[in-house]
């Protein structure tokens, strides 16, 4: 059902965490706030606020009463605002700044790009570390002035918001560490690039769901790029090329990837992705969310050599080479027919007579004796059947059972089986 629409940020507020729809209860992140100065309230005493207030879809387009704000939300450290109807800076502003001590903010899927954010009201954020505007469809304009003011930006998530170029700014951002900046339409290395410019201190960057295709830099300038990445997310990006993923080892500190989803890899089997991508990136500890253990680094590096070693050395990527001179030259891996046996030849003895045949062990030894009729020259009642293995040190064994089918028994090419008349 949709909300109505003109609501403030306090009388939404006041609705959800009143006794009646938010009764006083304890555990971790919650908390009761008794406001100890706001006079002629009507709430005052009333509200049971957590530390985390989640207030989004409630229809919100401004702050209402700031003193009220200021009383009730002087312990909050975390707001989710999201898909409400915001879209003037100054009601944002006016909520932010009478929350004193918010490191979390999350304003995705209001209308913000309808109002212009001037530096004035960006400096209510200065004490928020972590800021969502997914679905908001900030400007780079508006992202500049949001990194001027808030020294203290750690996570910045800009996902959806439909970007096919990156504005640079002019001043570097040295507080973040992680950028969240998927499903957008960056195409473009030299767009990714202004990122590191622009991020020099970032640990963490996510890029899935665009379509990148190539990265275009030299070993040494994506070094300089992000020489602090130490995670990368390029998950349903347009990479298709090995010498892209190559190119990741040029950042030094970098130690986890995610990669699934890009055309270069369609061509594989899950097994071969994944053995051919730790191969090729030596220094990661994590691919895809799983842990990159020792022998799964050396099954990997293997298999690599193995799988290339087909082809004319000078053909062989370079990583081929560091390979061999890690391992030396392999030898192919044996193939192993793992299926049972179907047929046998055995000698068949009957006495000073030897015929080399070949039977099938999926018969049953009833079976076997309706076979050997014509070759002895006894009923099938007055047969008495031995088998004796070529290691086995026991001698024959007799085979008794009728119903028993020949491959229990383990035969093979080259042993013995002896026909004797019953004895009457």
């Amino acid at each position: 059902m949709d909300q109505p629409s003109g609501r403030s940020f306090m009388q939404v507020l006041c609705e959800k965490y009143s006794p009646e729809n938010f009764p006083y209860r304890r555990g971790p992140g919650m908390g009761v706030h008794v406001p100890a100065t706001l006079q002629g309230s009507p709430m005052k005493d009333r509200l049971n606020l957590p530390s985390v207030l989640v207030l989004n879809s409630c229809g919100i387009t401004c702050a209402g009463d700031e003193n009220e704000i200021a009383a009730f939300c002087a312990h909050v450290f975390e707001l989710d605002l999201s898909d409400n109807k915001l879209e003037d800076w100054h009601e944002v502003s006016k909520i932010v700044s009478n929350v004193p001590h918010l490191e979390f903010l999350n304003l995705s899927s209001n209308p913000l790009s309808l109002s212009v954010l001037e530096r004035s009201c960006a400096g209510s954020f200065a004490g928020v570390r972590k800021l969502v505007l997914n679905n908001s469809k900030a400007s780079w304009e508006t992202v500049h002035t949001i990194l001027q003011e808030l020294p203290d930006l750690e996570e910045l998530f800009l996902c959806l918001n439909d970007y096919e170029t990156v504005s640079c700014s002019p001043v570097c951002c040295q507080s973040l560490k992680l950028l969240h900046i998927t499903d957008n339409n960056l195409q473009d290395w030299t767009e990714i690039r202004k990122l590191g410019i622009m991020f020099p201190s970032l640990d963490t960057l996510i890029l899935a769901n665009n379509n990148l295709t190539t990265i275009e830099e030299s070993e040494d300038s994506l070094a300089r790029l992000f020489p602090n990445l130490r995670s990368i997310n390029l998950h349903k990006s347009g990479l298709h090329c090995w010498e892209d993923i190559d190119k990741l080892n040029s950042f030094p500190k970098l130690e986890e990837v995610k990669l699934l989803g890009i055309p270069l890899l369609q061509s594989y089997t899950t097994e071969e992705r994944r053995k051919l991508l730790i191969a090729r990136l030596p220094a990661i500890t994590k691919l895809n969310g799983s842990i990159v253990a020792d022998g799964e680094r050396e099954d990997s590096e293997r298999f690599f050599i193995r799988y290339y070693m087909e082809l004319p050395e000078e053909e062989a990527p370079f990583r081929y080479h560091e390979l061999i001179t890690k391992y030396g030259k392999l030898e192919p891996l044996a193939v192993v027919d793992l299926r049972p046996q179907s047929s046998a030849k055995v000698e068949v003895h009957f006495q000073d007579k030897v015929e080399e045949m070949s039977i099938r062990l999926d018969q049953t030894v009833a079976e076997l004796k309706k076979h050997l009729k014509t070759v002895v020259q006894l009923s099938t009642s007055n047969m008495l059947l031995f088998y004796l293995d070529q290691e086995a040190p026991f001698g024959p064994e007799e085979m008794k059972y009728s119903s028993r089918a020949l491959h229990s028994y383990g035969i093979r090419d080259g042993d013995k089986i002896y026909v004797e008349p019953r004895m009457k």
